[in-house]
């Protein structure tokens, strides 16, 4: 579930004439709420987008504990595009991470979803702990940057959860989905659109199984199953072998780069730091170009290049500030929502590790290869979760709860390790005749960086149709 960060080019231009024609002043972007008062009534301080003036900005308020037994609320930044009455309504973008800001973002996806906003008013907001209001936790910020498997330092993880105390347990996904709901009634909408990319398809399952009534339809863009999260990520393991091999055919490559990987683990035992790296990597290059070579070399025992690709990735693909993708928000949501081999974080911490090595004993080679049973143990999200410490976290949804029967594109990208293309046919199963498209060639958050157009083209023609 890793983020969508900015190394696309925005989309100039034809921008500014959406976004700049229909906007006619600071009030006009939002519902006529703005005069409510009171927690969630409207959206407040309404202005041109410091970043990007051709869109409206402002504030929504929100509870930060909707039981009321914490005091205290968040101010959770909006974004709009000034088509007020557009005829499909409002289409709400959601980020990924968890972590990543909306706000920033806002030029950028209406220059990627232009052939679209005459008829959908955009929508963009920063999720609670991120953007302006990223929960800070400086050393996991460090170790982990905006990488999912990274392993973090253990004090890390012990200062992160220290900082952010009881309270890190009212910023789980069922807490965004109620934001999303407030927001939707300070719009006016009855009914929003929901376009999620990564984490971002996951908000939008648990919204739509929340607010069936309150859903059109759905694009859901490298697609996190509604069940969340899998820590053992056992669906990137052996997709691995195919993503690589492809890579391999496409760039001429004479070697078998998933063959290489298991020498390479079997060797060394670094499987999870290989893995991080890789779904790090695609963001760079989808066709991995140099790393069937890297591999082959340290599967003879020669790992300097391969030692030099993971700092390589770390200091210039993962790094990131709290801003730009909140690991604070990040370990927050993801032990909140999550099931792990020892439950969930409601879980006594004595006796998890013990269960997760218990589940290491039993996976098998066929579940992991080309990686070994260790690395589906030994993930950095994993690890945060295994030390966070307990607390009460919120109901999923029951295990077989369709989404409501409304349109829904799944969207995907053949080379992505991230989210790959198996989770999303896992998650058509509870769609209603849901569409799949998946595009040759792209890797991670198709909509925002697949150089083939095709991915984008199925989300115009969903949305216009």
């Amino acid at each position: 579930m890793t983020s969508m960060r900015g190394r696309v080019a925005a989309l100039l231009g034809a921008v500014a004439v959406v976004a700049g024609s229909a906007l006619t002043g600071p009030s006009t972007g939002f519902a006529a709420a703005a005069g409510v008062t009171g927690v969630g009534g409207a959206i407040t301080g309404q202005a041109p987008c410091p970043q990007a003036p051709g869109f409206i900005c402002g504030t929504l308020t929100v509870p930060l504990d909707r039981s009321g037994a914490t005091p205290g609320t968040l101010g959770l930044r909006v974004a709009v595009t000034g088509n007020t009455r557009a005829p499909r309504g409002d289409l709400l973008f959601l980020t990924g991470g968890p972590g990543q800001p909306g706000v920033p973002t806002i030029e950028r996806m209406a220059g990627k979803l232009e052939p679209v906003l005459k008829d959908y008013r955009l929508v963009m907001f920063d999720q609670r702990g991120t953007g302006q209001g990223a929960l800070q936790c400086p050393g996991l910020q460090e170790d982990m940057g905006s990488s999912d498997l990274a392993v973090p330092r253990r004090q890390s993880i012990a200062d992160c959860a220290a900082a952010l105390g009881p309270d890190a347990r009212h910023y789980s996904t069922a807490d965004t989905v109620a934001d999303i709901d407030l927001l939707r009634r300070a719009l006016g909408a009855r009914r929003l659109t929901l376009d999620g990319v990564s984490y971002g398809s996951f908000v939008a399952e648990r919204y739509a199984l929340a607010h069936p009534t309150r859903v059109a339809r759905l694009v859901l863009d490298s697609v996190v199953p509604r069940q969340g999260f899998d820590p053992l990520d056992l669906a990137a393991l052996p997709a691995t072998a195919r993503v690589l091999r492809a890579a391999c055919r496409a760039t001429g490559c004479t070697t078998d780069p998933a063959a290489d990987l298991a020498a390479t683990i079997r060797r060394y035992g670094n499987g999870a730091r290989i893995l991080g790296a890789l779904t790090g990597y695609e963001f760079v290059d989808p066709d991995y170009r140099g790393i069937p070579e890297i591999l082959h070399e340290a599967a003879a025992g020669r790992p300097e290049k391969l030692l030099e690709f993971f700092e390589f990735v770390h200091q210039q693909v993962d790094t990131a500030p709290a801003e730009e993708l909140s690991q604070g928000l990040h370990s927050a949501a993801l032990c909140a929502d999550s099931r792990f081999p020892w439950g969930t974080t409601d879980s006594p911490v004595a006796g998890r590790a013990a269960a997760l090595e218990r589940t290491r004993r039993r996976l098998t080679a066929a579940q992991t290869w080309p990686y070994d049973p260790a690395t589906a143990t030994g993930l950095g999200s994993m690890l945060v979760c295994l030390h966070w410490p307990r607390e009460q976290v919120p109901p999923a949804p029951p295990e077989h709860q369709r989404l409501p029967d409304v349109p829904v594109l799944l969207l995907g990208g053949d080379r992505d390790l991230a989210t790959p293309y198996e989770l999303m046919y896992e998650q058509a199963e509870l769609a209603h005749n849901p569409q799949i498209v998946i595009v040759p060639g792209a890797a991670h958050s198709v909509q925002n960086r697949a150089e083939n157009p095709a991915g984008r083209q199925a989300v115009y023609d969903f949305l216009l149709r």
